[in-house]
């Protein structure tokens, strides 16, 4: 993977106005990150000034980065006077951030300072799922029962009135951490337990800069889930890429991701009108987004979304079938060097990504990665655990052992691809004794 370059039609290239300074003249703040998003940076030839979480540095990032401020960034009143002080240091051209935890930060400062961009409320809006649900209500666009959690009654109150099954999740996480499904009243005694827990703690693994605060409750949707990859330019809205989900119902983990997803015309145009209307709606203006919606009985329902470029590997799924590197134009589109993309584009492949998963247990064994990862149709695989770590009973994304992602002729063969090569790593895992997990509501149906 390579950041955009002049030379590829399908990458944003710089601006072609002959006042426009050079790429080596100009200077990004980059809220958090990734290895990925400091790489996407420094290919393009700027300088980058990294604000780095101290939980998250490594040397790769210390190496890379020109000038590196190694601080809590979701605190703003630390991170506002260092900002303030960078800039009259190096003065950067554009604040950027890629990373779930920084965007909020990141459009708080690009509004202190005057940069264009999506601005802080829209930003927090699609952080706080009550917020995003409050706004699409008000505008009446939400054909959905929800509401907030408050005390134990407000779950009773609910079921009256949405039903039977519905869903409980904290207002801000992510990657399915703490998602309850509520398949009856004999689970409310329980499910209260489970939010009294949980609230006011740190997510416990994976994105651990979060605390959970609040919680939501809202109808339980039907139909088979998908996400829009699209790409915004000053409000107008490009979809990049239709993503269907392979899930269970089972338990909230995501399965693994498939595009071009396989959806007849109609039903293609129905999703993307519904996220570009929600994206218009919630007022995003810059930059990649990532929309998961259900289409079911009540029509495309927005699920979430969020102002950054999906996960799951989701990056490298669109550039091997559409050869549009998201991750390249979100660093690129803020500081001036990407031109817009015209429209949608045209699938030149498939691709798919597909997620290890074994019981709950010791590992006891790996074998398989390096025969998997040779072959020329595989675009990445990597296993996370080794030789005596454990593995936990199967809730949500940050339980899933690994990956593999490949590259097909279409979305069929690209499926039955992956799902044949995960098989094909194998990580021995000794169970542990029957006993009863404290998370069960959140694997079970």
């Amino acid at each position: 993977m390579t950041a955009p370059t002049a030379t590829d039609p399908t990458a944003p290239t710089a601006p072609t106005t002959g006042t426009a300074p050079a790429a080596g003249d100009r200077t990004m703040l980059l809220v958090g990150g990734t290895d990925q998003h400091l790489e996407r940076a420094k290919a393009l030839g700027v300088r980058v000034v990294l604000i780095q979480h101290p939980d998250k540095i490594n040397a790769f990032q210390t190496g890379l980065a020109d000038a590196l401020l190694m601080v809590d960034y979701t605190d703003w009143a630390t991170v506002r006077p260092l900002a303030e002080a960078a800039r009259e240091v190096w003065g950067f051209d554009a604040v950027v951030s890629l990373t779930e935890g920084g965007l909020d930060t990141a459009a708080r400062l690009r509004e202190h300072f005057g940069f264009p961009g999506t601005r802080p409320e829209v930003s927090r809006r699609l952080r706080d799922k009550y917020l995003m649900r409050r706004h699409l209500a008000d505008r009446g666009k939400l054909a959905m029962h929800w509401d907030r959690v408050t005390d134990r009654g407000s779950l009773e109150d609910f079921a009256r009135r949405a039903g039977f099954p519905f869903i409980v999740k904290p207002t801000d996480a992510t990657a399915s951490f703490g998602l309850i499904r509520v398949g009856g009243a004999g689970d409310l005694d329980a499910v209260w337990e489970r939010i009294e827990e949980l609230r006011g703690r740190r997510t416990d693994r994976g994105s651990t800069l979060f605390t959970v605060r609040e919680f939501l409750m809202e109808s339980y949707l039907d139909g088979p889930e998908f996400s829009v990859e699209a790409f915004s330019f000053g409000g107008r809205h490009v979809v990049v890429a239709v993503t269907e989900k392979l899930v269970d119902d089972t338990h909230f983990a995501e399965l693994g991701h498939a595009l071009p997803a396989r959806l007849a015309p109609d039903a293609h145009a129905r999703v993307t009108a519904a996220v570009a209307d929600f994206l218009d709606t919630m007022g995003v203006s810059d930059g990649p987004s990532h929309t998961e919606l259900r289409l079911g009985s009540r029509g495309p329902v927005v699920i979430e979304s969020h102002n950054r470029v999906g996960g799951g590997h989701i990056n490298e799924l669109v550039e091997a079938a559409y050869g549009i590197d998201l991750i390249g134009y979100g660093v690129a589109w803020p500081m001036g060097l990407a031109e817009e993309l015209a429209g949608p584009p045209a699938a030149r492949a498939a691709a798919c990504t597909r997620f290890v998963l074994r019981d709950p247990g010791t590992v006891t064994a790996v074998s398989g990665v390096e025969e998997v990862a040779a072959r020329a149709d595989v675009l990445a695989v990597e296993v996370s655990v080794r030789p005596g770590d454990p593995v936990r009973p199967l809730r949500d994304n940050w339980d899933r052992l690994g990956f593999a992602a490949v590259t097909a002729a279409d979305t069929d063969a690209a499926i039955a691809l992956c799902e044949r090569l995960t098989g094909e790593i194998r990580i021995d895992v000794t169970p542990h004794g029957a006993a009863v997990d404290p998370y069960d509501m959140e694997v079970a149906a």
